[in-house]
């Protein structure tokens, strides 16, 4: 298949909906089939919330292997019930991360769609925030908005599809992660289940929460990278700093390479660049799998030695590439007697923002009109990070993220979310994915 406006126009006039984006007149404008699953969705919405309760109060920080497989299991559970083949992926021991769930179900010639969640939380287990809070229009707890509200949109969409009979004719797969809060390395090992499922799919749907309630998707997503910086000089007294023995020594050259980068690089448009620590002196000792270390240096002596690492946000693999030969460039130029070289590692590629992307966020929003909801417009990349979507973005022909529960405070002890868009995204999904299988 190949995704393309002209698709989206055959979709959606083949179900007897206008192709007018703009008319507020097309709301309801819901096939029979469309119409079941919006009632189911509505009256299991008291359900969905008691499932999100009991997997919220379910501890599955990403080193808590235990407790993500018992979330894994719930939903393994769960999608078996609807039909799907089910298989838990271990990891490797030097991975060191609890595996995921894949679930699959093969039914119908139309797109495969890969809809994508995460099991596990950055709650670990000697976290404070452990338990599920509800009040009256919002619920608190760890992970709610991020994501295992997510993985009950994912869930109830398609509990909505099989009591409509809408899941015969599909073609699905479920991958539910069990690391995208701290992905196990190397990452070749740790996504491959993950790329290959994203080689077999033409659509792939991210279930992270939404930015700004109800009314936005992801388009694009900004890949990260990590960077080191290793710089030595002459170690010296320093009353011969700059002269001909001794040089600048280490610490001016880290500077100036670091400066080189915020006047020379920095400025494009989604392009951003971090150094998140620095040390820096005679002797030092760095943890980099910690992210912590030592230095010991004194002010009469010339350092010898530098460690930065840093991190680097894009919107394309063209422009990784070409940010970090500017880098290398700055840091290629060295002042005397001092040394410094700088090493990339690959994280998170980036989900470009594609025309097909945006023609698949097209077809969202006529559903969402379709439901009454109003228009879903996309998100600004720049207020996303990286995600699980990124790793099959390049294989799909098109991919939305940002499917899930609307909340705030993601990643922190007041995350919380709006109980009231779980109804509507749930629909919104349920009813974006059967679309989608009725593409030829």
């Amino acid at each position: 298949m190949s995704f393309t406006r002209s698709h989206t126009i055959v979709l959606l006039t083949s179900l007897g909906i206008p192709v007018s984006a703009a008319n507020p007149a097309l709301a309801q404008n819901l096939t029979s089939t469309e119409q079941a699953i919006v009632s189911y969705v509505d009256a299991h919405d008291d359900e969905a919330i008691d499932l999100l309760e009991r997997i919220v109060n379910i501890n599955s920080g990403t080193m808590n292997h235990a407790g993500v497989r018992e979330v894994g299991r719930i939903f393994e559970a769960e999608l078996a019930s609807l039909g799907f083949d089910t298989r838990w992926i271990e990891m490797p021991e030097e991975v060191n991360r609890a595996g995921h769930l894949f679930a699959e179900i093969d039914g119908g010639s139309g797109p495969t769609i890969l809809l994508i969640g995460h099991l596990d939380t950055v709650f670990e287990e000697n976290s404070p925030f452990q338990r599920f809070e509800r009040g009256d229009s919002t619920t608190s707890g760890p992970g709610t908005e991020d994501m295992k509200g997510g993985d009950v949109v994912l869930l109830y969409a398609l509990k909505a599809l099989r009591a409509a009979g809408a899941l015969e004719d599909a073609r699905i797969i479920v991958a539910l992660t069990g690391d995208e809060e701290k992905p196990g390395r190397p990452i070749a090992v740790s996504r491959a289940d993950l790329i290959e499922a994203g080689r077999r799919s033409q659509v792939a749907l991210g279930f992270e929460g939404g930015v700004d309630g109800t009314g936005t998707a992801t388009v694009a997503r900004r890949g990260s990278s990590g960077w080191t910086l290793l710089v030595e000089g002459e170690r010296g007294h320093s009353s011969q700093i700059f002269g001909e023995k001794y040089g600048a020594g280490a610490i001016f050259e880290a500077a100036r390479i670091l400066g080189g980068f915020y006047d020379e690089v920095r400025g494009e448009e989604y392009l951003t660049f971090n150094p998140g620590i620095i040390l820096g002196g005679t002797e030092v000792s760095y943890d980099a799998a910690g992210t912590r270390g030592s230095a010991f240096g004194k002010t009469n002596v010339i350092a010898q030695s530098v460690v930065v690492d840093g991190g680097l946000r894009f919107i394309s693999e063209e422009q990784k590439e070409r940010v970090r030969a500017r880098m290398r460039e700055v840091v290629s130029r060295h002042l005397p007697l001092t040394a410094a070289r700088i090493e990339f590692e690959d994280g998170y590629p980036a989900m470009a923002p594609t025309e097909a992307n945006y023609e698949l966020l097209g077809v969202l929003d006529e559903v969402s009109r379709d439901l009454g909801f109003g228009p879903v417009e996309a998100v600004d990349p720049a207020r996303r990070g990286a995600a699980d979507i990124s790793f099959v973005a390049p294989y799909v022909e098109a991919g939305l993220d940002g499917l899930g529960v609307a909340g705030s405070g993601g990643h922190t002890t007041e995350e919380e979310v709006d109980l009231g868009s779980l109804p509507i995204v749930t629909k919104r999904a349920a009813l974006l994915i059967h679309r989608l299988t009725q593409v030829k």
